[in-house]
């Protein structure tokens, strides 16, 4: 009897009811000892009076504590607190979990909930058991973390009732160990473990009455593991329920798959296999409820086949699988009909087609008894043939086989026809055999997939087995499984209350015994010898056993066990399980347990052509074929296609009990966890909690008992062992002198935990209570944590100790070297200073007269050449008239002589004919005369001497005329050889005047001169051609006088030849005729006289050729004078050369003089700066000291504009070895103004200009000169028809070869000037180098005056400004392709972030940027792409290695905005260039368009961005929860924990400021990366998005956190968040906005939650958040003890209702996805560095890039 001081008036109590199980009353009058009766009010006011039989009633606990996480927190325990702890979570606050213990209870919410997506999963992961709100993750955590820490086995035993949600428990599960875990290897090994469900769930899977996803088999899952990470998995199945493959009792189905290949007929390749609707087919229609509600036929096929597709099954064998399936549906639509009245055989009804009526059986195959007999064929349906043709077997074997049975005996074998209900047996049993084998298969394809070849070091299994069950007929399958669950709760009973109790007793700790129903009995009625199982299967192999005699077995053997009842039936019995009594139908057990198969039909499909098939039935023996006598006595069978022999194998109930023991075993040797599945209503409403039915589902799994054990227990137990390796760091020194290691243990927990209590000593063990050893852990860390600090501390102290004993000894050596070298330059110094003065006042002497002279010689250059120019042009004038009248005199000179000419012939001509005629006349008369022959004779005697005299005279002019030809021929080659050597001589002469005028610029008045005299004598020659031209053809009119002559005398010759030979044709006649040869003689010498005068004149006219030439002689001589002049002036120029060396060797002296002044230098010399602007023109500062002759400077000057570039390219240190030359030299100090300078320039530039126009009119003369010479060779060409009378002329021309001796020593010399000139380049181009070398040791030695000392390294910026506005230069940085790859060593992966004050961050950038416009200046676009390329990759790399790096991400995110920004700055964008200054625009990309490039370079920062983000998220992540919500910043506000929450003791691992203080370096690691400030407000707005999704997130998921306190204590976090941000500058940044949604959930947990008023102005206040998240909240809420109420469901409803009414009904989001990044933009900042003003530090170590 209990104490009666709780039992007063106004406690409550609950009394049972056959409603509600329990009812709560309150007491009316206070409850004294020895009373029999306890007044009570009931809820609806009206009295009871409560009899009191045996004990009072059970107290109801207080307010606070109902609902609670825990039920071992509950003060009052017992089943009416635990059932309406249950119920007001679950229909209260909408919570399906709740802890007792050890167990986790779900209860089945019949209604999809948000709290399984992968950010709850994130947020449970790393928890301890009991800090956030009870989940399945938070027990699947748990089990992880423990494999993960002990490197034990775990197991999650899931069980219940059928639908209660074990299959859905099992597959959150093990999506969170694949989640959470990962994979070690393959990445699809997660998928594939969860493709097994959905593969598993439609072929063992089927609607039952309570469930419409009703496992029909049990299922342990075992995920393997090494160390952290998934690598495989193994499915092991107990139990399939193949009697549900030919029968289901109303309101069930078959198995999903059957059902969703129906659904999917339609599809092009299941349309071979004729199926049709679900209720075509009599195995699916026998439930008539082919239709489930949760389920979608067509859209699970498509998921079943595309889980088999990733488990490895092909499509191929898909088909095969579905065919087989198909095929079982088709063979439950064979009928059978009886053959007879009696039933003694039976028939299939078959077409005729496909059979011949009636079948003999052949000898071959019933042996040496031969029975014919006819096999009874009838037409029927098609659904045989369809079974046979999808299987490949023959139909005439199936319909034999299905009728009959083969009975072999001794010798004999005979078939035995079977009656109609034997052979649907057969089908059946057949069909149930093939489902069976096609369930293995799949079983067997789906571990082969998930399998690791690197096996497993530990695993976690999850064991879904079927619940119990108790419905109207239970029959063998509700027996196995209720004895399944018989074994797993014992189990149960074993791990949870029989060991717990048995091992304290061993250890000795004092513990109060707990009873509880052992159902050990039970087991042994089930299992026992001469159990229930051995007298099944004893039954089994009697050849008559049957049903009725096994039941009567049953009666005879456990009629008097407690644990067995008789049935009112005589064909049942009952058995009383733990959570019930059961009645089992006798009918079918025996049957059921023998698994008969017939032995032939599964011979046939063994045949089948089909390899699939085939295989189901090799892998595994078959079952036992029955064997009854009777039938008909036939022959043996001889047929190959079926067995011989028969093969035997176990029980089905002796296999599932062998197979539920391993399980045992499995099961023992791992540490369980419990789930516990509550149905809470048979009519799947959701949430609708039936009391009775819970009730009785805790009664049976033992809830109470655990609650009991667990809130009065010792969980965490050590041995002694164990804990001192686990703890050692933690014991003291003194406390391991022991020798006892429990005294060592005893010592160290009483100086760690102070309260005993919390712990207890047993014999070989140490227990703790909860939570000790999460204390002992954190003590542990800090111990380990200490000491690791501690050894770091003195490691690093030794190692600084000795980095500073080197540098020590290093410094002091250096300092004595240095001190010497620094007295010993200043004694140079003092030497060289009054020498340098001296040196400059002369130079400036010098430079001063130069220049003075250089303008003046200017002058009068400009002068001479602006008069030569008038005068040239108006001698061109004179000319142009002086050659139209030669050309008007020498065409109508022409004209006249054609007209002459012609006239002449015609005269001629006339001439001729007269006389001709008068010839013939005189002939007629000489021939009368001639007939007297010695008249003729008489006549001619004189004549004839005379004829032969002029005869002779003509063969000596023809000899004459002969050689006359060939002198003329001789005078034509060497004229033409005159003619070339004279134009060639022109050509070098011309060369040679060009050559002086770039050489030497003060000869340019005598060059004119000289080009003036050229031109006259030009002239002169051109006049004198003339003249010979018309000399030339007054001697081809000569020429033709003189041929006509000669031919009147060739036929005078002939004619007086003929004359001579034929005689006179009068001479035989005597008569005398007049001869008219005399007067053509006298003629002829006429003519000869008259060519005889015109030779003499000829002869004069060369004469006076020849003084011309004489003439031409002597002004070649001036020539050669002024020539030799010239030589003069180079040898002059060579001693200017030789002298310029000899002060280039005294400037070497001097440069090593000036060494010894560097100190002096380094600590400031007095004077001015050297000017940049007298570098950057280009002049060498050595021409200063050595002044050089005005032509050279000249030929230096030109050389310099011609090969400015060239020579920027080739020698990029050009313009810095000048800079330091004269830096060095001191030459600066006394330059003279620019003006002069720039005078001389233009001076210059119109010398330039007049030299041009001279070389353009003397190449113009030149050209006309030639077409003159062109003319006169073919003038020189007619002359080879002259005659002999030329030849004297001809003789007197050769005498003018002597202007060839003239022209030979020009050549001569002008080969000499070439050499000389060539040999004063070779020299300069030495004196060049020499000059570079000299160049390249000032620049060494400037950099080492340059170099910072150990003091003055910090003080040194890394951007030196230019001093000079007016100073430009390239700004790029020179390099090759080859040094691409120490390019990105130097700048990115070896890359060391410089420090000091003025350094750049995005130094690498800039360095990057001059490089690529380098290769924009080169046109070399393929080099700058490469090196963008491998940029980005070389980014990439070094991100990817530093990716936890903060730092590093920030860097080369930095670097690369500034490269980006860079492109676009100087690219081809107009819109980026309006910052820029002038000088920043002459360095903008010419050839190379970036706009690709920045593309890649937006994509690698958003890249940089995201992964910077991850990193800062992976420090701030741990810190959140902990400061935001854990954290007391108002200590004493803050009301303590619930005791149903788990709360570690330990303090919050971090505090608000520790998280304002991890932001604030963020953001000062970001500024001083140089991020621009935007990017900087982005990302700390995307991490104050994480603080708040994560703080609200774990709002929703932590009851012990919905409260009015910690509403109060979040605002105040808030607010200092906000504080922050204004301190930081950051209003304008958006982060207000993000952490709106945390501000409203605050409010809410603070505003007043009663009436409608209340809810209408909190739904006007969550404007942002979801209106499931405040549902949320509400059923969440905890209302302060004594100060508030509970939340009413009333006005959640209303709340609810508005929210719905104001927000829609649409699908809604409980949990913020915290990886969900806020939209980012990187802007264009313009840089406002010059280019050329960049400073690259040489600890770079880039000497491979040559600053331009």
């Amino acid at each position: 009897m209990a104490s009666r001081g709780p039992y007063v008036q106004g406690a409550r109590v609950w009394i049972p009811d056959h409603a509600e199980v329990w009812r709560v009353a309150e007491i009316t009058r206070s409850y004294k000892e020895g009373d029999t009766i306890l007044h009570l009010r009931l809820g609806d006011g009206s009295a009871l009076a409560y009899p009191i039989e045996l004990q009072l009633p059970p107290l109801c606990n207080p307010d606070c504590l109902s609902g609670a996480n825990d039920l071992v927190a509950l003060s009052h325990l017992h089943e009416p607190a635990v059932l309406h702890s249950l119920r007001r979570r679950f229909l209260e606050a909408n919570a399906i979990y709740t802890y007792c213990g050890i167990i986790l209870i779900a209860i089945n919410p019949y209604k999809p909930l948000p709290i399984y997506e992968e950010e709850v999963i994130y947020a449970y992961s790393g928890r301890e058991l009991g800090d956030m709100d009870p989940h399945i993750f938070a027990l699947a955590e748990e089990a992880y973390k423990q494999m993960v820490r002990f490197g034990k086995n775990q197991s999650l035993v899931i069980s219940g009732e059928s639908g209660a949600g074990k299959t859905v428990s099992a597959k959150y599960a093990m999506r969170f160990f694949t989640t959470v875990g990962g994979c070690l290897c393959d990445s699809s090994v997660e998928e594939k473990v969860l493709a097994s469900s959905p593969v598993m769930e439609a072929f063992g899977n089927a609607k039952t009455a309570r469930n419409d996803n009703s496992s029909r088999f049990g299922k342990y899952t075992e995920i393997g593991f090494i160390q952290e990470n998934v690598t495989g998995a193994t499915i092991k199945t107990y139990l399939l329920e193949k009697s549900r493959v030919t029968f289901q009792v109303k309101g069930e189905r078959n198995y999903h798959i059957f059902y969703q290949l129906c659904a999917s007929a339609t599809l092009p390749e299941l349309q071979g296999l004729g199926l049709r609707g679900a209720d075509s087919f009599h195995y699916t229609c026998q439930g008539q409820s082919s239709a489930a509600q949760s389920t979608r036929d067509m859209d699970d096929l498509e998921s079943t086949r595309h889980a088999l597709a990733l488990l490895g099954v092909p499509q191929s064998e898909q088909l095969e699988l579905f065919s087989i399936l198909a095929a079982i549906l088709h063979l439950g639509n064979i009928v059978l009909r009886g053959q007879d009245r009696r039933g003694d055989g039976c028939v299939v009804e078959v077409g005729e087609d496909l059979l011949p009526a009636p079948e003999t059986v052949p000898k071959a195959q019933l042996g040496s008894a031969l029975v014919t007999r006819t096999v009874p064929l009838q037409p029927g349906s098609k659904a045989l043939e369809l079974f046979c043709a999808l299987l490949g077997i023959e139909v005439a074997q199936v319909t034999c086989w299905l009728c009959h049975r083969k009975l072999v005996t001794t010798g004999e074998t005979f078939l035995k026809p079977l009656s109609r209900q034997q052979a649907l047996d057969s089908r059946d049993a057949l069909a149930k055999h093939m489902y069976g084998q096609v369930f293995s298969w799949i079983v067997r394809r789906i571990n082969r997939a998930l399998r690791s070849l690197q096996g497993h070091h530990t695993s976690i299994g999850i064991l879904d087995i079927y619940g119990f069950e108790m419905f109207e007929l239970n029959s063998f399958e509700q027996f196995c499984i209720n004895y399944a669950n018989e074994k797993l709760q014992q189990l149960f009973n074993l791990h949870i209350f029989k060991l717990d109790q048995e091992e304290y007793v061993t250890e000795g700790i004092p513990w109060v015994f707990v009873d509880f129903c052992d159902n050990q009995p039970c087991l042994e009625l089930i299992e026992g010898r001469l159990g229930i199982l051995d007298l099944l299967n004893e039954e089994c192999k009697m050849p008559q056993g049957s049903d009725e005699s096994w039941a009567q077995k049953l009666y005879q053997t456990h009629l008097s066990s407690l644990h067995f009842q008789k049935s009112k039936r005589m064909d049942a019995f009952v058995v009383c399980h733990f959570a019930g009594k059961v009645e089992y139908q006798c009918d079918g057990f025996v049957e059921k347990n023998r698994d008969t198969v017939p032995e032939e039909l599964v011979g046939l499909l063994r045949a089948s052509k089909f390899a699939l098939l085939a295989e189901l039935f090799l892998e595994e023996g078959d079952g036992p074929v029955s064997r009854r006598s009777g039938g008909g006595r036939v022959g043996r069978s001889g047929r190959r296609s079926l067995p011989r022999t028969q093969k035997s194998k176990k029980c089905i109930s002796s296999q599932f009990k062998a197979s539920l023991n391993r399980l045992m075993e499995v099961l023992g040797s791992t540490s369980p966890h419990y789930i516990r599945c509550i149905k809470p209503n048979d009519r799947k409403e959701p949430f609708v909690f039936d009391s009775r039915r819970a009730v009785e589902q805790l009664r049976a799994c033992g809830v109470l008992e655990t609650i009991q054990i667990s809130a009065s227990g010792y969980p965490s137990r050590w041995t002694y062992q164990e804990f001192l390796e686990r703890y050692r760091p933690l014991v003291s020194r003194e406390e391991l002198m022991g020798t006892d290691m429990k005294q060592i243990c005893s010592l160290a927990l009483g100086r760690l935990l102070q309260d005993p209590s919390k712990y207890q000593f047993g014999r070989t063990k140490v227990f703790f209570r909860a939570g000790q050893v999460a204390a002992l852990e954190e003590l542990r860390y800090q111990c380990v944590r200490a000491a690791c600090t501690l050894l770091q501390r003195h490691l690093r102290g030794w190692l600084a100790r000795r980095s500073f004993g080197r540098a020590r000894m290093a410094v002091l050596c250096l300092q004595r070297y240095a001190r010497g070298l620094l007295a010993r330059r200043f004694v140079r110094v003092l030497r060289r200073t009054r020498a340098a003065v001296v040196l400059q006042k002369t130079l400036r002497m010098v430079l001063a007269r130069r220049s003075y002279l250089q303008l003046r010689q200017a002058a009068i250059t400009i002068q001479a050449f602006a008069r030569g120019m008038f005068a040239r042009r108006l001698h061109r004038q004179m000319v142009w008239h002086r050659k139209a009248v030669v050309i008007q005199a020498a065409v109508r000179g022409w004209l006249a002589r054609t007209h002459y000419a012609r006239l002449r012939r015609a005269v001629v001509l006339l001439q001729c004919c007269a006389r001709r005629a008068r010839a013939r006349r005189e002939l007629r008369r000489l021939r009368i005369e001639a007939r007297s022959v010695e008249h003729y004779k008489q006549l001619h005697k004189g004549m004839e001497i005379k004829v032969i005299q002029l005869q002779c005279r003509l063969d000596e002019q023809a000899q004459e005329k002969q050689q006359l030809v060939e002198q003329l021929l001789g005078l034509q080659e060497q004229l033409s050889g005159l003619a070339a050597a004279h134009a060639e001589e022109v050509q070098h002469l011309q060369a040679e005047l060009r050559r002086l005028q770039e050489d030497t610029a003060q000869e340019a008045q005598e060059q004119h001169l000289a080009e003036l005299e050229t031109h006259s004598m030009e002239s002169c020659l051109g006049r004198e051609v003339e003249e010979i031209r018309q000399v030339c053809w007054g001697m081809i009119l000569l020429f033709w006088g003189y041929t006509g002559l000669s031919s009147d005398l060739e036929t005078c010759g002939s004619w007086s030849a003929t004359t001579v030979s034929q005689g006179c044709p009068g001479q035989g006649s005597g008569c005398t005729c007049p001869c008219a040869f005399p007067q053509r003689l006298v003629e002829v010498e006429a003519v000869k006289l008259q060519l005889g005068e015109e030779r003499d004149a000829l002869m004069q006219r060369m004469r006076d050729l020849e003084e011309q030439h004489q003439r031409v002689a002597q002004e070649s001589q001036g020539l050669l004078r002024e020539l030799q002049e010239e030589r003069e002036h180079y040898r002059s120029l060579e001693q200017e050369y030789a002298r310029l060396e000899q002060d280039y060797e005294n400037l070497r002296d001097e440069v090593a003089f000036h060494r010894g002044l560097e100190e002096h230098w380094q600590t400031g010399p007095e004077g001015p700066q050297p000017s940049d602007e007298t570098l950057l023109k280009g002049q060498d500062p050595l021409e200063k000291v050595c002044p050089l002759p005005s032509e050279e400077l000249r030929t230096q000057e030109e050389l310099r504009r011609s090969k400015g570039p060239m020579k920027l390219e080739k020698n990029p240190l050009q313009f810095l070895k000048c800079r330091n030359t004269v830096e060095m030299l001191g030459l600066d100090r006394s330059l003279e103004p620019a003006p002069v300078g720039e005078d001389l320039k233009h001076a210059y530039d119109a010398v330039q200009v007049a030299n041009r126009l001279l070389v353009t009119q003397l190449q113009k003369e030149k050209q006309h000169h030639e077409e003159e010479v062109q003319g006169l060779r073919h003038d020189i060409c007619s002359l080879k028809e002259l005659s002999q009378k030329q030849a004297a002329l001809i003789q007197d021309l050769q005498g003018q070869k002597g202007l060839q001796y003239h022209v030979l020593p020009f050549k001569e010399e002008n080969w000499e000037l070439a050499q000389k000139l060539e040999k004063q380049e070779r020299t300069t181009l030495k004196l060049q180098k020499q000059l570079r070398s000299y160049a390249k040791q000032m620049q060494e030695l400037a950099a080492k005056r340059e170099a910072p000392g150990p003091t003055q390294g910090s003080a040194v910026p890394a951007v030196v400004p230019s001093q000079s506005p007016a100073v430009s230069s390239l700004a790029m940085l020179a390099w090759r392709k080859e040094d691409e790859g120490r390019i990105i060593k130097a700048i990115i992966t070896d890359y060391k972030p410089q420090s000091g004050p003025g350094v750049l961050p995005d130094l690498p950038a800039y360095i990057l940027f001059l490089c690529f416009r380098h290769a924009d200046q080169c046109h070399d676009e393929p080099r700058a792409l490469s090196l963008l390329d491998s940029v980005i990759n070389a980014i990439k790399r070094v991100v990817k290695k530093h990716s936890s790096d903060f730092d590093t991400v920030a860097l080369w995110l930095s670097n690369t905005c500034r490269l980006q920004n860079c492109l676009r700055q100087y690219g081809q964008d107009e819109s980026c260039w309006q910052g820029n200054t002038a000088r920043q625009n002459k360095h903008r990309l010419r050839n190379v368009d970036p706009w690709s490039c920045c593309r890649s370079l937006g994509v690698l920062a958003v890249q940089l961005y995201q992964q910077l983000i991850r990193t800062a998220e992976k420090g701030l992540k741990p810190m959140i929860v902990a400061a935001m919500l854990e954290s007391e910043p108002i200590q004493g506000l803050s009301s303590s924990c619930s005791p149903g929450h788990r709360r570690s003791s330990s303090a919050p691992a971090h505090t608000l400021p520790e998280l304002l203080q991890h932001l604030h370096s963020l953001r000062a690691s970001l500024d001083h990366h140089g991020l621009a400030p935007s990017v900087g407000h982005q990302l700390l707005r995307q991490l104050l998005f994480l603080v708040s999704s994560t703080t609200l997130n774990y709002l929703l998921l932590r009851k012990d956190t919905c409260s009015w306190s910690c509403g109060i204590q979040l605002r105040y976090n808030i607010s200092q968040v906000e504080q922050w941000l204004r301190a930081e500058g950051l209003q304008q940044s958006g982060a207000h906005e993000v952490l709106e949604p945390l501000v409203q959930a605050a409010q809410l947990l603070q505003v007043k939650k009663v009436t409608e008023e209340d809810a209408g102005a909190l739904c006007s206040l969550c404007t942002v958040l979801t209106p499931q998240q405040v549902v949320k909240i509400l059923r969440a809420y905890t209302p302060a003890v004594g100060l508030e109420e509970r939340v009413s469901p009333h006005f959640i409803s209303i709340v609810e209702r508005q929210l719905q009414d104001q927000y829609g009904e649409g699908p809604g989001q409980l949990l913020v996805n915290t990886s969900h990044l806020l939209p980012v933009h990187l802007p264009f900042t313009a840089s406002p560095l010059h280019l050329d003003e960049l400073h690259i530090p040489d600890t770079l170590n880039l000497p491979f890039l040559v600053r331009l």
